[in-house]
């Protein structure tokens, strides 16, 4: 019988101090020493899939950034194929009308003659182009120049449209404002 309650005094002893006191008397690690290491591991863990995320945002933008490269310079050379669509005013002596805001003007009409810059700047707004205006470069000559942007690909699908109705003559070009 003594035997039996002392084996069930030390069932109860260790019932009631527990697993952690167990452990701790063979060396091992206790509830809340594992409970730190868990935790400890769930944030490295956190903490690397955080990375993980910021790397693909990452190498998703260095894919969009190469992606509009590789647009800018396919543009740029087709740009290049369709010879004199692209015209820098310091080749004409410079502009001397001030304000241009935008870096790519839509050019209908180059002349000399006043009169006729007037006829087809009124023919442009009564057409539903109530940007264009009358530009005058340094050499006298005179420009009218429609669809203010500062996107190259936007001024160059109004350049087609305008081509496509008529406005644009085939000698139309892109005036860079730079």
């Amino acid at each position: 019988m003594k035997r039996s309650v002392i084996l069930l005094l030390s069932c109860a002893a260790l019932l009631l101090v527990g697993c952690d006191f167990v452990r701790t008397l063979a060396g091992r690690p206790t509830s809340d020493e594992l409970e730190v290491k868990r935790s400890a591991v769930e944030r490295i863990e956190a903490a690397a899939r955080y990375q993980a995320h910021l790397d693909s945002l990452e190498r998703v933008r260095a894919h969009r950034a190469d992606s509009l490269a590789a647009l800018d310079a396919h543009l740029l050379d087709s740009l290049s194929q369709v010879q004199g669509i692209l015209r820098d005013p310091a080749k004409n002596g410079g502009l001397s009308t001030d304000g241009l805001a935008s870096r790519y003007h839509i050019v209908v009409l180059g002349t000399w003659t006043r009169s006729y810059a007037e006829r087809k700047l009124s023919q442009c707004i009564d057409a539903g182009y109530p940007s264009a205006r009358i530009v005058r470069f340094r050499n006298g000559l005179l420009a009218v120049a429609l669809c203010p942007s500062d996107s190259l690909n936007e001024t160059l699908k109004k350049y087609r449209e305008l081509r496509g109705n008529g406005i644009c003559p085939e000698d139309g070009w892109i005036l860079i404002n730079e």
